[in-house]
């Protein structure tokens, strides 16, 4: 069987939504299960906090996605359309905004790579439809997994045992994580006219790793940190406040109203605590250095603040500390081959910054590669 061209949404590409429809409801059902059983463990903190998680990344993804498919109606001229914009509100005020968006582009994404003669903007369509639900994954993992990680590594070490609840929600948010980031990196350019797009294969991989290296490690070097003092939260707080300020100061234009802008940079502040993005598709090359003199002052400064602070050196530490240097090595590796070597050069390449065409969608404002 001849293979589909790569401009066509194809069954992988198919294949791949599901499993992202799966992990994403595995995650949500997972933690909240996990935050139910915390309740009845009277760990009332525990719960609340994972559960805090849990309804933070359905919030804000149910506002975007709400306010997303406003914006389209009226780019399509359905400004008059009651009904449709009141089913729309309706179906992110019950939280299932995401849940439906995933719906329906199965249910269009097969009807589409099952017909003959299917046209090629019909797929475009497609990809543009992924894409923005990989925009709202991008959200949630960050607001949702991502944390959910560093809370349930820092319960590990208060009460030193694993539940088997414990264990499937944090692959789970592992996973959802790490699919997101590849999901985000594929589809954002196919998405883009005139943009080219990401090849698969080793620059997937090489990517997937710089990433996931570096993120996992800054979530070990945090828990370490939090076991030291619960008030190292205050430093995440501040540390929150100017990778937000910095969103600030990049004027983002992402979003078509200042409440919304308001938001999208404090989220953009919440993902920067945890990985490097373009904010605004300008030369990146200073930040991201001094961007990654920062995370490796953390990785090294957290396991010499723990051992002067603890003085007892656990099995946890000892993994960790295999994590956070193996980690970090892995992912600056990954970080400088990917950029030199496997990065696509086009146009308007974001490493470079040497925009030479704005286009007119939201996907060419979001963090960019």
């Amino acid at each position: 069987m001849m293979s589909q061209p790569d401009d066509q949404y194809s069954k992988n590409r198919l294949v791949l939504t599901f499993v992202g429809f799966f992990l994403y409801v595995g995650d949500i059902v997972t933690d909240t299960i996990l935050a139910v059983n915390y309740f009845k463990e009277a760990q009332y903190v525990w719960g609340g906090m994972t559960l805090m998680f849990v309804l933070t990344g359905l919030l804000v993804t149910q506002i975007f996605s709400c306010a997303w498919f406003r914006d389209d109606m009226e780019t399509e001229g359905e400004q008059e359309n009651c009904s449709s914009k009141a089913k729309s509100v309706a179906i992110h005020v019950f939280g299932i905004g995401i849940f439906f968006r995933y719906c329906r582009l199965l249910r269009e994404g097969f009807k589409e790579i099952w017909m003959t003669n299917s046209p090629k903007q019909g797929h475009y369509r497609l990809f543009c439809m992924a894409a923005d639900l990989s925009m709202l994954k991008m959200f949630e993992a960050f607001l949702e997994s991502v944390p959910q990680l560093l809370l349930q590594l820092h319960i590990l070490q208060e009460n030193n045992e694993l539940s088997v609840m414990q264990c499937l929600s944090m692959a789970f948010s592992f996973f959802n994580v790490a699919l997101a980031v590849v999901d985000y990196r594929g589809l954002l350019r196919r998405s883009l006219p005139k943009t080219n797009k990401m090849p698969p294969g080793l620059p997937t991989a090489v990517y997937l790793l710089y990433k996931l290296g570096t993120i996992t490690s800054l979530v070990f070097s945090y828990s370490l940190l939090l076991r030291v003092s619960i008030y190292s939260t205050v430093g995440f707080a501040l540390l929150w406040v100017v990778t937000t300020s910095w969103a600030h100061l990049c004027e983002t234009d992402f979003c078509s109203s200042r409440a919304l802008e308001l938001l999208y940079r404090a989220v953009v502040g919440v993902i920067l605590m945890f990985t490097f993005f373009n904010v605004k598709g300008q030369d990146t090359k200073n930040s991201m250095s001094t961007y990654y003199v920062l995370y490796t002052v953390i990785n090294i400064s957290a396991p010499i603040v723990f051992i002067y602070c603890k003085l007892t050196i656990s099995m946890f530490f000892m993994i960790a500390l295999v994590i956070i240097f193996a980690g970090s090595l892995l992912g600056l590796l990954c970080l400088v081959l990917y950029y030199h070597y496997l990065h696509p050069r086009t146009q308007a390449d974001e490493v470079d910054g040497q925009q030479k065409e704005v286009l007119p969608n939201r996907r060419s404002k979001f963090l960019q590669l």
